[in-house]
Parts: C-alpha cells; sequence; structure tokens
C-alpha cells in the first residue's frame, strides 16, 4: 500500500502518476492524486473525469 507522505507529496506537487492495475498496459491509468482515505486513491484523469480506485495497486510517478 502506498503511504500518506508519497501520496501527500504528489498531490501538493500536482505529479502525474500511472497506476498499475494488472498486467495488461491497457489497463493502467494516469492522472493526478485529488484525495485518499485508508483503503481507496482519487485521481483525476486528464479528461477531468474521476476514478476511485484501492491503495493496493502500485502507483508510480510519469516523468
Amino acid at each position: 500500500m502506498i503511504g500518506e507522505e508519497l501520496l501527500n507529496k504528489y498531490r501538493v506537487e500536482g505529479t502525474k502518476v500511472r497506476v498499475v492495475r494488472d498486467a495488461e498496459a491497457a489497463n493502467d491509468v494516469t492522472g493526478i492524486v485529488v484525495a485518499w482515505d485508508e483503503e481507496t486513491v482519487l485521481i483525476r484523469k486528464g479528461n477531468r473525469k474521476l476514478l476511485k480506485l484501492s491503495r493496493e495497486y502500485r502507483m508510480e510517478a510519469v516523468e
């Protein structure tokens, strides 16, 4: 699970992240961290849609 400090850093800096949900690259979600709680994270995609995803997924910063 991704830590609070890292999520806050991504949110404050507006860092774009990629959420890897499974082995299929087409299922990855790219966006900006908006908010989170103990189990989920809210990601804003480029088209302004919001997705609520599990914090168990792997997240990595996009260059």
